[in-house]
């Protein structure tokens, strides 16, 4: 697993991820806000399987990375 995910893009996955959480946590929103798991793992460990498969990256590319394509 390559890093495809930047740092403003994780910052608000996680951001995103924690407040639907809570959210449904409080019963303010309903179950569905333990959606909010899937944006706080995609940030956490910077890698989102459906950037993959349609070949988006926001994170920079480093130049041991770019050889190995």
């Amino acid at each position: 697993m390559k890093a495809n995910v930047g740092s403003l893009d994780r910052t608000l996955r996680i951001a995103a991820g924690v407040i639907l959480i809570l959210l449904a946590l409080a019963q303010v929103i309903g179950p569905w806000g333990w959606i909010g798991i899937v944006p706080l793992l995609t940030g956490v460990f910077r890698f989102c399987p459906a950037y993959s498969l349609l070949g988006v990256r926001t994170c920079k590319v480093d130049a041991t990375q770019e050889g190995s394509h």
